[in-house]
C-alpha cells in the first residue's frame, strides 16, 4: 500500500499532501539546540517529533537527507539582537573556551537524544563551521537592497522588504503593529526601525567570539545560520523545515524574509510542533521551570516523584499529538509508563503464542499496519496509532491463553507488524522501558516459577500458594494459565 503523507503547513494555516520537489528524495532542515546548557524535555519535543517524521518519510519509500543543525554562535540573550552571546556568556562564567561550552553540550545533547532513540541527522552543520557562507548570504542581501550598514553591523530592512513582500505571512503578523510594539535595546540607534533585525553583528571589545569581513570584525545574525546551511545543503527551494513554535517568530519569520530576498524558495512545508508546559507555563531555560533529560533520567530534580527511563519520555511525548500542548506531570508520566510497559509486554508475548491449525481471529494482523500508518500519515497522529496497538494488545493476551486462535503466518504477520510500528516508526524499544523488570530479576522468575510448577505437579499446593502469595507481597503478581504455565509481572 502507497503510503500518502499529510502534514499541517503553518504557512498555509493547512493541511496538506506531502509531495516532494524531486521524487524520491525529501528534504528536512529543523532548527537544532543552541548549546550552552544540558537538554530538558522541551529539546525532547521536536527531537522526537521530527524523529517520527524521518522514519516516517523514509517508511514511504524516500531518500531522506535530514539536516539539523547545532547553534555554537550568534544566539544572544532573549533571541534580541543586542546582549552577550549565550555560549560566550556560559564560557565567561566557566573561564573556559567558548567552543569548549559548544562541544561540551553538543556531546551531551547527542548521548541524551541516543537514549531517547532519536536517529542521527544525515548532516549536523554547525553554525561556526558556516561563517563565509553566512557572509555570503548578507552581501547578497545588501546587494539585493534589502539591508544596510550601520557602525560595523548589517541589518535587515524590514519595512523595504515588505513593500515587495509581506513580511509575518508565517506569525500572520502585521509590521504596524511589530513596530508599534517593538521593543527597545542597546543597539536601536542603529537601526532604521525597531523591527529591523541583525544579520551580521559588530563585535564589542569584550566579544569573545568574532570573524574578519568586509565590515569589521563581528559575527553573524542567529537567523542568518539556517538561511545558509538549508541553501547550501538542500537547494535554494527545498521541502519540509521543522522546528518548535517558539520559532515561528521571529527565528522563522526572519529565515523566510532572508531567503526570499536574495530570490530562494526557502521550504514549502513549515512544520511546528507545540510546546512542553508546566502548570500551563513553557518549559524553558529563561523561565528556569525546566527539568534536564539527565533530571528525569536519574529521578534527581525535586519536581520528580521517581526516575524515569528514555522510553517512558519517548512514549510520553508521543502519546500527545505534536500540534497540542504537552502538560508536564508526574501523574502523566507514570501513566505513560503504565502504558508503555503494556505494549512492550505484549509485542515480547507475540513470540510466546502457539501457532493453530486453525484461526479465530476477526480481522487480519496487516490490518492494524494499515490502520497504523494511516494515522501516522495523517498529520503525525501517533496517539491515534498508539490507541490501535493498545485494541491489539488484548487480542495479543487473548491468543497467549489460548481463548482466540492464529496460525503461524498470521502469528510470524503479528510479530512483523509490532516491529514495524513499535520499533521502525514510533522508534521505541522494550530494553529501556520502565517498569519491567531487567534480565537479572527475569533470570530469578522463572527459576522460581519453575519450583512453583514442581510444587504444582507433585500436588504440593501449600508450597505453590506460599511462593504466590509471598511474591504477591514483594509486588510482583502470578497469572496461572490454561496451560498449566504461568505469567509474571511487576504490580
Amino acid at each position: 500500500m502507497e503510503t500518502v503523507i499529510h502534514l499541517y503547513n503553518t504557512l498555509t494555516r493547512n493541511k496538506e499532501k506531502f509531495e516532494a520537489l524531486n521524487p524520491p528524495f525529501a528534504g528536512l532542515y529543523v532548527c537544532g539546540p543552541t548549546v550552552y546548557g544540558d537538554p530538558h524535555l522541551g529539546h525532547a519535543r521536536p527531537a522526537v517529533t521530527f524523529d517520527l517524521l524521518f522514519r516516517l518519510l523514509k517508511y514511504a519509500g524516500y531518500k531522506v537527507r535530514y539536516v539539523r543543525n547545532i547553534t555554537d554562535v550568534g544566539h544572544l540573550e532573549n533571541d534580541a539582537d543586542s546582549g552577550e552571546d549565550k555560549i560566550a556568556k556560559k564560557a565567561r562564567v566557566e573561564k573556559i573556551e567558548p567552543m569548549e561550552v559548544a562541544q561540551y553540550y553538543t556531546n551531551r545533547y547527542h548521548k541524551y537524544m541516543n537514549k531517547l532513540g532519536v536517529l542521527e541527522p544525515s548532516i549536523e552543520p554547525l553554525a561556526s563551521g558556516h561563517i563565509p557562507e553566512q557572509i555570503k548570504l548578507v552581501e547578497r542581501i545588501l546587494q539585493a537592497g534589502f539591508a544596510y550598514e550601520s557602525n560595523g553591523s548589517v541589518y535587515f530592512d524590514v519595512e523595504k522588504y515588505n513593500l515587495a513582500h509581506r513580511y509575518g505571512k508565517l506569525s500572520g503578523r502585521n509590521l504596524e503593529d511589530m513596530i508599534s510594539g517593538g521593543r527597545s535595546d542597546d543597539y536601536v540607534s542603529e537601526k532604521r526601525s525597531s523591527a529591523d533585525f541583525a544579520i551580521w553583528k559588530k563585535a564589542a571589545p569584550e566579544h569573545i567570539m568574532r570573524w574578519e569581513s568586509p565590515w569589521g570584525e563581528g559575527f553573524p545574525g542567529w537567523h542568518c545560520e539556517c538561511s545558509a546551511m538549508s541553501e547550501k545543503y538542500l537547494g535554494e527551494s527545498f521541502d519540509i523545515h521543522g522546528g518548535g513554535m517558539d520559532l515561528i517568530f521571529p527565528h522563522h519569520e526572519c529565515e523566510i524574509a532572508q531567503s526570499t530576498a536574495v530570490g530562494s524558495g526557502s521550504a514549502r512545508y513549515w512544520v511546528h510542533n507545540n510546546m512542553i508546559t508546566i502548570n500551563g507555563q513553557k518549559m524553558g531555560k529563561s523561565l528556569g521551570n525546566f527539568i534536564t533529560l539527565e533530571e528525569f533520567f536519574t529521578g534527581s530534580n525535586p519536581a520528580l516523584t521517581q526516575a524515569y527511563s528514555p522510553m517512558t519520555i519517548r512514549f510520553f511525548i508521543l502519546q500527545a499529538h505534536y500540534r497540542s500542548t504537552l502538560d508536564f506531570s508526574n501523574e502523566a508520566l507514570q501513566g505513560a509508563e503504565k502504558g508503555l510497559e503494556r505494549l512492550m509486554k505484549a509485542w515480547a508475548t507475540v513470540e510466546k503464542i502457539t501457532p493453530s491449525e486453525v484461526s479465530t481471529l476477526e480481522r487480519a494482523p496487516l490490518s492494524l499496519l494499515e490502520d497504523c500508518t494511516l494515522a501516522l500519515s495523517d498529520d503525525l497522529n501517533s496517539p491515534i496509532a498508539i490507541s490501535y496497538l493498545f485494541d491489539w494488545v488484548r487480542i495479543v493476551n487473548s491468543l497467549y491463553d489460548g481463548s482466540m486462535r492464529a496460525t503461524a503466518h498470521e502469528i510470524a504477520e503479528l510479530k512483523k507488524v509490532f516491529d514495524t510500528v513499535l520499533g521502525e516508526l514510533l522508534g521505541l524499544s522494550g530494553e529501556e522501558a520502565a517498569g519491567g523488570a531487567d534480565e537479572k530479576l527475569s533470570d530469578v522468575m522463572s527459576l522460581i516459577l519453575e519450583i512453583r510448577n514442581q510444587a504444582k505437579g507433585s500436588k504440593d499446593w501449600a508450597t505453590a500458594d506460599l511462593i504466590r502469595n509471598r511474591l504477591t507481597e514483594a509486588g510482583i503478581r502470578v497469572k496461572d494459565r490454561k496451560d498449566g504455565a504461568a505469567d509474571w509481572e511487576v504490580m
